[in-house]
């Protein structure tokens, strides 16, 4: 026991602690303002002096003598030991205290009853409607969801251990957040950073439908209850019960309307693979552009290795769109995960493992170009690392993990820009922004200076075509590639991979996709082998522009701010030509006056004017058109009165025209001009088809016999080959006429007899017929398997079309122009230097090198230095050097 004049908290505890103490005597103004820990009674009357949290108080005279407050009393009664509350009010505040001593509610049914008259005002409240308007709110699984990352968030946060399975809140959980809470309000433990990506998730595509078909549920169970309320339930059936149409319009909605359903952004294959991989925080439960401040938009020290700092809109978007970096995924909570090596003792291994921001605070990692020895191990003792967000040297051993490659900082479309390190972030944002505009060229490429990722892309993005397995080619033609395979037969498997190569189709933004085959007949490929090259790429490299030679020189003030003066052989030789798709389309309609018609036979039309169009009133397929030409030949009915049934009758028996008709045709838009390389005709089920239809018709069903024999042909080239491996070298017992008895098999016997009869030998040997019959049976089964496949695709072709209400027929034409180089186009380098063509220049007026070679493009010079985009200097040293 001790004595002591003045004293706290804290030098108590440590007394404590040391075991040196167990009681302190304190005088009584040492413990004025102090919170009793517990009731104190009298026992023998139980008369309670104090009642557990109340305030120590006193009055002196002006002596100093105790004449008052419950301190007196207490003292008046004899009482010499007092139990007080651990509050000091400056390292733990009294925020319990006062919040209970406020608190008026003495058990839970009071409690319950405050909390029901809050929430539902002007009912009559009861405690059992209380209790269960309490436990919906946080306590039933049906109306209160964590969800698995909720729950693995708090565990962490608040270092609970309860199991991913709890999804509802339990009485810990209220108790450890409000601890939480007050140890802030007492200076303990730091207030969450918002904008770290431990605190931010991803939400992907399946779980947002996910949540929007709940919302469907919901809907269907309401109109379910309603229903099974109103009508007799013993003689009802499911489906008098059971409406779909809320969840399916869920689901429309979802991705007719959300914010977050976009037309995929197909200009070429950077463009196609960067909006596949992006991440944005806007759209419904997420930020507003005009309310997202600048700590949102800021690159945070966690988007290391999993958010681009680079690529980013540069609009009121900026900072709120950004793209996955490299080589980021998202893990089954939400949460981006960066790959990093493992290091031991300051070895790197090879061993890969992805970790989330959270679980990357707790390591050393170094950088990917820290120098290594032979055997793996750190060369200098300091190497550069990242510890919890910040940049320190620490010594080799204490480092535990690398990064795997200097590219996993970035985006796709910035890891493809040579020499980035050396320009500055605005310029790069630019760069790997235009890449994204870049339009299909006519001809492709390949960049002389590229980052190796350029395959990457090509391959992933779907533009190039790869061998499924390996095999060896059999056919190759413009529209497809067939190839025999050689590894990964299956039981039943025909071993024919057949490749269709999409031919001058139109992408969502009018640009051409065409494929083109890099594979001869015989060749053998591997499995992932670029087969066919698609739009911007060569030989299975992104190609999004052309090796030209650039001057960095003025020329007549026609690169004043920008402007880019270009050759004439760039314009003459289809250097940057590309080639754009534009889509038409005409629908007839049954109309109140009668049906649309597609003709030929169109009013006050003359026939030069029909020169394009078939019998059927559609275009062919390769005519040249201009503004105002007709495509589609259509005529509408016009009436003053709609047709009387008998007249309608009458039509359709005699097949009368209607009299007053007027032209409703498809015709070429102005300033739109080409050539028609597709035609597409819709039917609806039951409507006869025209000549043009059932052409278009033939022509597919043509196509698929031709597919079905090819693969008939390798199939029994394959089967054969399999079964004279098997006859050969084996005795006969009994075949068809002419194979004499216990003969051996061999070549000759073979050639001498047809395929077919092949099937008739009958072995000596169990085992070998067996196989044989085991062979017969495959390819019977297969063939049977082709067959009903053919026919499967032959009737939806035949089909009818699903068509929107009232429409008869509709007609889609295709017509696909070039477009050449020409002044106050936008160009761009890969480095955000960008500009407008100003003149296109003779070439014997260009600037030329020492041997003569005129340049094709004169760039500003002073468009280097104020930009810092130095990479640009060094990328065209570098291609002058590959181009030898």
């Amino acid at each position: 026991m001790l004595k002591q004049e003045k004293s706290n908290t804290e030098s108590c505890k440590k007394l404590k602690d040391e075991g040196k103490v167990t009681e302190l005597l304190l005088p009584y103004d040492q413990i004025i303002g102090r919170y009793v820990a517990k009731d104190i009674i009298n026992e023998d009357d139980g008369a309670i002096y104090v009642e557990a949290g109340d305030e120590l108080t006193a009055e002196y005279d002006k002596e100093g003598v105790l004449i008052g407050g419950t301190l007196k009393d207490l003292a008046d009664a004899g009482v010499d030991e007092i139990p007080v509350l651990d509050i000091d009010n400056v390292n733990v505040g009294a925020y319990i205290r006062n919040t209970m001593a406020q608190d008026k509610n003495l058990n839970r049914d009071t409690a319950l009853l405050d909390i029901y008259r809050v929430m539902r005002p002007g009912e009559p409240p009861t405690v059992e409607a209380a209790s269960a308007l309490f436990d919906t709110l946080f306590f039933d699984s049906e109306r209160y969801d964590l969800s698995a990352v909720g729950r693995v968030k708090m565990n962490m946060r608040l270092a609970l251990d309860a199991e991913d399975t709890q999804r509802t809140l339990r009485s810990e959980d209220i108790v450890a957040c409000i601890k939480a809470l007050v140890e802030l309000r007492d200076g303990q433990g730091e207030v969450d950073d918002i904008d770290h990506l431990g605190n931010r998730r991803v939400r992907s595509v399946g779980e947002l439908m996910e949540n929007q078909y709940r919302v469907g549920l919901l809907r269907m169970e309401r109109a379910i209850r309603e229903r099974m309320s109103s009508v007799e339930i013993d003689n009802v059936m499911p489906q008098d019960l059971i409406n779909a149409k809320p969840a399916a319009a869920a689901v429309r909605e979802f991705f007719g309307s959300s914010q977050l359903s976009q037309f995929m952004d197909q200009t070429n294959p950077l463009s196609e693979v960067t909006h596949k991989r992006r991440l944005s925080a806007l759209g419904p439960g997420g930020l507003t552009r005009e309310r997202a401040g600048f700590e949102v938009r800021d690159v945070h020290a966690t988007h290391y290795g999993r958010m681009c700092p680079i690529e980013t809109p540069e609009g009121p978007n900026i900072g709120l769109i950004n793209s996955l970096a490299t080589f980021a995924r998202v893990n089954k909570y939400g949460f981006i995960e960066t790959p990093y090596r493992i290091v031991k003792d300051g070895q790197v291994t090879d061993e890969v493992h992805y970790l989330s921001a959270t679980e990357e605070m707790r390591h050393t990692v170094a950088q990917a170009n820290a120098k290594l020895d032979q055997s793996g191990k750190f060369i200098s003792d300091l190497v550069s690392t990242r510890q919890n967000g910040d940049y320190t040297l620490a010594p080799n051993e204490s480092v535990d993990l690398i990064d795997v490659s200097p590219k996993q900082l970035v985006s796709v479309a910035a890891s493809l820009i040579p020499f980035l390190e050396n320009d500055d972030a605005n310029r790069a944002l630019m760069g790997s922004n235009m890449q994204r505009q870049a339009v299909p060229l006519l001809s492709a490429e390949a960049p002389l200076v590229g980052t190796g990722m350029e395959g990457v892309v090509a391959r992933d993005s779907g533009a190039a075509i790869m061998a499924k397995r390996a095999g060896i080619v059999d056919q190759v033609d413009a529209q497809r590639i067939v190839i025999r395979a050689t590894d990964d037969l299956e039981l039943g498997d025909a071993g024919v991979d057949i490749y269709r190569l999409r031919k001058f189709q139109r992408s969502n933004q009018n640009t051409c996709i065409n494929q083109r085959p890099l594979v001869k007949v015989g060749q053998s490929v591997g499995k992932g082998e670029v087969i066919a090259d698609g739009p911007s790429t060569d030989l299975g490299e992104l190609a999004l522009g052309k090796n030209v030679v650039v001057a960095f020189m003025p020329w007549n003030g026609y690169n004043y701010e920008d402007s880019i003066l270009i050759s004439e052989r760039v314009a003459r030789d289809d250097v940057f030509t590309s080639v754009h798709i534009e889509e038409f389309e005409v629908a007839a309609r049954d109309t109140k006056l009668g049906p649309e018609e597609i003709t030929r036979d169109i009013p006050n039309v003359g026939e030069e004017a029909l020169r394009n169009l078939d019998e059927a009133g559609i275009v062919y397929i390769g005519a040249d058109v201009e503004p105002g030409d007709i495509l589609v030949g259509k005529i509408t009915p016009k009436g003053e009165s709609p047709m009387t049934p008998e007249e309608k009758l009458l039509r359709a028996i005699f097949g009368e025209k209607a009299s007053d008709v007027r032209d409703t045709s498809l015709r070429v838009k102005p300033g739109d001009y080409g050539t028609v390389v597709e035609v597409r005709v819709f039917n609806r089920h039951g409507v006869e088809k025209d000549e043009r239809a059932l052409q278009i018709e033939r022509e597919e069903v043509e196509r698929l016999a031709r597919d079905r024999d090819d693969e008939l042909a390798i199939l029994d080239r394959n089967i054969y080959a399999r079964l004279k491996n098997t006859l050969v070298g084996k005795k006969v017992v009994k075949g068809p006429k002419g194979v004499k008895p216990n003969a051996k098999i061999d070549d000759e016997m073979l050639t001498a007899l047809t395929k077919g009869q092949w099937w008739q030998l009958a072995l000596s040997e169990e085992k070998d017929a067996q196989i044989v019959e085991a062979l017969n049976d495959q390819y019977d089964a297969q063939k049977r398997a082709l067959d009903a496949r053919f026919d499967d695709k032959v009737e939806k072709v035949r089909r009818g079309d699903d068509l929107p209400p009232g429409v008869m027929k509709m007609v889609k034409v295709f017509i696909a122009v070039k477009r050449k180089l020409q002044p106050g186009d936008k160009m761009a380098g890969r480095h955000g230097n960008k500009g407008v063509i100003s003149k296109v220049v003779p070439m014997e007026d260009m600037p030329f090198l020492e041997d003569g070679t005129p340049v094709d493009f004169c760039l500003n010079p002073l468009g280097v230095p104020s930009r810092m985009n130095v990479g640009q200097i060094l990328e065209t040293h570098m291609g002058w050097a590959a181009r030898g």
